[in-house]
């Protein structure tokens, strides 16, 4: 009975390291097909075949890998940052976990997550100070991190004055309408004028007998002037030397 347990026993232990070794034959062989297809950059073919082999063996981090690679190539970066992350976390080798922070900073800088991207480019020059791919692409992403803060700040300081304006605009507001009423009122009072000097000025009758009585001593006074002037003449016309 014993031996029956122990035959059983053995026979387990064989399908469950046959499974093993077929799940590790085919995880191979897909990743195996999906480096081909990426070659060829058939990228969504590669993709699939990736995943097969992840569905082969959940711990595959090769897979893990090439799959964040093929879907990076899709332009698909938020989903290739999760499995370069994934791993990432996964692996224990340092080259491959750098391999993983570096690519998962391509992904979030395509992405314009650059503060991220920065972040994922140090760890990986962590593990491999001497990746030069990494420090440029470090370089590049402080690089336009600065540029976008610039240009916000730049922005705001914009807005800033164009609000400054638009408040002064309306306290000024009141002294502009002030001054159209002030206007307004210098014209009213200047039609005012014209329309009292066009108007004859009426008189007292004092005034008016007072001017009449001028005029007539005025004129007696220039008949009086006349007839001297008419005398001179006569006086001078009589003295002929004949």
């Amino acid at each position: 009975m014993i031996f029956k347990y122990i035959k059983i026993l053995i026979f387990s232990l064989l399908i469950i390291t046959c499974s093993s070794i077929t799940y590790g034959q085919n995880q191979k062989k897909y990743i195996r097909k999906g480096n081909g297809k990426y070659s060829d950059q058939k990228f969504p073919d590669s993709e699939i075949l990736y995943r097969k082999a992840i569905d082969a063996n959940k711990m595959s981090g090769d897979a893990l890998f090439n799959l964040g690679d093929a879907l990076y190539k899709q332009n698909k970066f938020e989903e290739a940052g999760k499995h370069f992350i994934e791993n990432a976390e996964k692996t224990k080798e340092s080259d491959k976990k750098a391999d993983s922070y570096y690519n998962l900073g391509n992904s979030l800088l395509k992405g314009d997550k650059l503060k991220e991207s920065i972040t994922a480019y140090k760890n990986s020059l962590k593990l491999n100070p001497e990746n030069a791919e990494a420090k440029y692409n470090l370089a590049y992403a402080q690089d336009l991190l600065r540029m976008q803060e610039q240009q916000q700040q730049q922005q705001q300081q914009g807005d800033n004055k164009q609000q400054d304006k638009d408040k002064d605009s309306k306290d000024q507001q009141p002294d502009k309408d002030q001054e159209k009423q002030d206007q307004q009122q210098q014209k009213n009072s200047q039609s005012q004028q014209q329309q009292q000097q066009s108007q004859p000025q009426q008189i007292s009758r004092e005034d008016a007998q007072r001017l009449l009585d001028a005029l007539a001593n005025d004129e007696k006074k220039v008949q009086e002037k006349v007839k001297e002037a008419k005398a001179a003449k006569a006086r001078v016309k009589t003295l002929i030397n004949w």
